[in-house]
């Protein structure tokens, strides 16, 4: 099947056609922010109304294949493993019917063994892809500002330049291929889990009598003065220090963990009181000097 052609008319300027494979909350803020900063586009989605919305400037592809033969890059921005292989995978696949010098480019949060298959599938149809964990959500996609998790090969990622910043206000490559998703699941375990401690201050603070939008509003202030959750991510490692380590750094580290272990103690000894469970700050008050680079096996 042929594309059906919108306003966007391939050229000859030496820059990419960028190909999106589905328009949800992600795909449709990156498509936005391709054809704002003034490169082909082509689309596709199972939804024509999703399609519809960028057809007066891009290339409607009638498949994802269709876009694999258009776009120089192609951005896969599905929603999970069996959308992904749907779009990619099999003799009517997108990696089937790509060129040589197509380069596919998954933004969708998929699992590891998705990611492997993936990468396996395009090497023997001698495809280059990289992965793309994304962070930022879809005002962030529609506003190009999106934050960058790569990996893939250093040579294949320098051609994407283009897409990256068209795309993104910070790109970080995190090693091989694999790395982008693997960095993706890291940030989102440490986005869920404060989620699951501020749900937990609020069941303290709630049976405690306080009215929880005025404690939302003294954390979002705090916060701006302490830093959030990455305050403590300055370190290469998260083994325990070692006595080759800076004593004044150890120190600090150390003033922390025990002003953190108060602090936890007295949380739980007034949950206690009022007959409600936090098994998350409890288990935070445990594992407080391993946080804090003081002891303890990481990940045990």
């Amino acid at each position: 099947m042929q594309a059906e052609q919108g306003g966007a008319v391939p050229g000859t300027d030496g820059a990419p056609t960028i190909g999106v494979i589905g328009l949800g909350a992600i795909g449709d803020g990156v498509a936005a922010s391709v054809h704002a900063a003034g490169l082909r586009l082509v689309v596709s989605d199972i939804r024509d109304e999703a399609t519809a919305r960028h057809a007066a400037y891009a290339t409607v592809a009638a498949s994802p294949a269709d876009v694999a033969r258009a776009a120089d890059i192609v951005v896969v921005a599905v929603v999970n493993d069996e959308q992904v292989h749907a779009v990619l995978s099999g003799p009517d696949g997108a990696l089937a019917a790509a060129g040589s010098d197509t380069t596919f480019v998954v933004v969708s949060t998929i699992s590891a063994a998705c990611v492997t298959a993936i990468g396996a599938e395009a090497g023997a149809a001698g495809v280059a892809v990289v992965d793309c964990g994304v962070s930022g959500g879809p005002a962030a996609a529609a506003a190009g500002e999106l934050i960058c998790m790569v990996g893939g090969d250093d040579g294949v990622v320098g051609r994407l330049a283009p897409l990256f910043e068209a795309m993104g206000s910070l790109t970080v490559r995190m090693g091989p291929f694999g790395a982008g998703l693997a960095a993706k699941l890291a940030r989102n375990l440490v986005q869920y889990g404060s989620w699951l401690a501020a749900y937990e201050g609020q069941v303290l603070a709630e049976a405690a009598g306080i009215d929880l939008s005025k404690l939302a509003q003294v954390i979002r202030a705090s916060d701006v003065k302490i830093g959030g959750s990455s305050r403590l991510m300055f370190r290469t490692t998260v083994t325990p220090f070692t006595g080759d380590d800076d004593k004044g750094i150890i120190a600090a580290m150390q003033a922390g963990a025990d002003l953190a272990h108060k602090d936890l103690q007295a949380a739980l000894a007034l949950a206690a009181g009022l007959g409600v469970d936090l098994p998350l700050a409890a288990m935070t008050e445990a594992r407080t000097d391993d946080m804090f680079g003081l002891g303890g096996t990481p990940g045990s």
